[in-house]
């Protein structure tokens, strides 16, 4: 680790960038140019594990830059590596899917069809593309390996293992850092924020099926409701955050849906709950799952059912881990940033409890420092408006999400070209 240290420290101390040596500000022509690509993948959609047309489409682009592309890894990502001498190895990622959402934005160049960049995608991917054609326009500036993911179903937790899974790392050369930029729904566009340490949370799905035997609604002593149980299993999740979690650690329980009987006079044989269990450190994920299976199985015996018909408690395997941002990597990062856009654009910001698999990518055996920075996407004035007013903006996900697509696409390029200069330059 003192190791580590001591190259990144050097790493950072003669790799300041010199402007004289590069440009990482987009001319107004190369920012109408990818203006254009984000509202073509703006327009054109696909969802998770379907992204076909959007990979043939940047593939095609980075090609024509001379990058070497891989298409299909994974099904559908593209990856893309562009060699310049001797040197470190900078991986930037971006994901591609869509959500089942019909868009509200009103935009002239929305979606047509039930499905929506509302989160950003469209975003990353632009952004990626306008930092990649700014590396190879300043390639006397830097040397070594750049590495470009561009990955399908994040949404569903799948991209970046499927990726792993299918040879990433061992197809292409495993990075020394990975970078990445995600756009905020409330922050301004001009500014980046970040977060060191934990910047996103461990995301698990929980499926309990309770039991109980059932009968008529008129005589409930002569059955074992589970209507009775799973709320009270309900009500004592909550004390587990509450009463067994540190307050100065950060988790969620929430049950996000429960389905049980039929009628309003039948005490059926089961209910069905679904929660979202979240949290940042790896041992906190661990207690939360180990106590909503014992606090399930112990209500379900203190109600007097059998060991046979004891709740079954499922975790699906659709996990997601916790954004850690390497704290001395990012502050390096951060220090760039702030030479370039300013102090006042560089902006820290609270962690989140949503989830990103951009994290798989930092949680292999190299342990590759990463760090995800916050990309502002609001336009400044309804920002503004919005924040004297106490009125709510519309969030990721929302139908009505829509960036400032210049003013955040010029700026994420600028901050993620400036970045990976730092890390690659000569």
């Amino acid at each position: 680790m003192k190791q580590f240290k001591l190259v990144l420290a050097l790493l950072f101390l003669f790799s300041t960038v010199n402007p004289a040596l590069a440009t990482t500000t987009l001319k107004s022509e190369e920012l109408v140019d990818l203006v254009k690509h984000y509202k073509y993948l703006h327009q054109h959609p696909e969802l998770s594990k379907k992204e076909h047309k959007t990979g043939d489409y940047i593939a095609k682009e980075l090609a024509q830059l001379g990058f070497t592309v891989t298409p299909g890894l994974a099904g559908t990502g593209v990856v893309a590596l562009y060699a310049n001498g001797d040197g470190q190895t900078l991986m930037l990622r971006a994901d591609m899917d869509a959500l089942p959402v019909e868009e509200q934005t009103g935009l002239p160049y929305a979606s047509q069809i039930p499905v929506m960049h509302a989160c950003g995608h469209d975003v990353h991917m632009t952004v990626v593309l306008g930092t990649a054609k700014q590396l190879i326009a300043n390639k006397h500036a830097w040397q070594g390996q750049l590495l470009l993911v561009f990955q399908p179903a994040e949404e569903i937790g799948f991209g970046a293992k499927a990726m792993l899974n299918d040879g990433l790392f061992e197809k292409f050369p495993q990075p020394d850092f990975n970078l990445t930029m995600h756009v905020a729904a409330d922050l301004p566009a001009g500014k980046i924020g970040y977060v060191k340490g934990y910047a996103m949370a461990n995301v698990d799905s929980v499926d309990i099926s309770v039991f109980g035997r059932g009968g008529h609604g008129a005589y409930p002593h002569k059955t074992k409701d589970p209507v009775v149980l799973a709320a009270q299993i309900i009500t004592h999740l909550q004390t587990i955050v509450s009463r067994e979690i540190s307050p100065l650690d950060s988790a969620v329980i929430t049950v996000g849906s429960i389905h049980g009987g039929t009628k309003h006079n039948i005490i059926g044989n089961e209910v069905k709950l679904q929660l979202t269990v979240r949290s940042y450190s790896d041992e906190t994920r661990e207690y939360l799952l180990t106590r909503i299976k014992e606090v399930s199985e112990g209500l379900a015996r203190t109600s007097g059912l059998p060991e046979t018909l004891l709740p079954k408690v499922v975790v699906k395997d659709e996990n997601t881990p916790s954004v850690y941002n390497e704290p001395e990597y990012t502050q390096k990062l951060v220090n760039q940033l702030t030479r370039a856009l300013g102090e006042a654009q560089v902006v820290t910001v609270d962690p989140v409890m949503a989830g990103e698999d951009f994290a798989r990518y930092g949680r292999t055996k190299a342990k590759i420092p990463s760090a995800l920075f916050w990309l502002g996407a609001v336009e400044p004035t309804r920002y503004q408006q919005a924040k004297n007013t106490g009125q709510a903006l519309p969030s990721l996900h929302s139908a009505k999400f829509a960036p400032d697509a210049e003013k955040t696409i010029a700026t994420g390029v600028k901050g993620m070209t400036t970045m990976a200069l730092s890390l690659l330059a000569k």
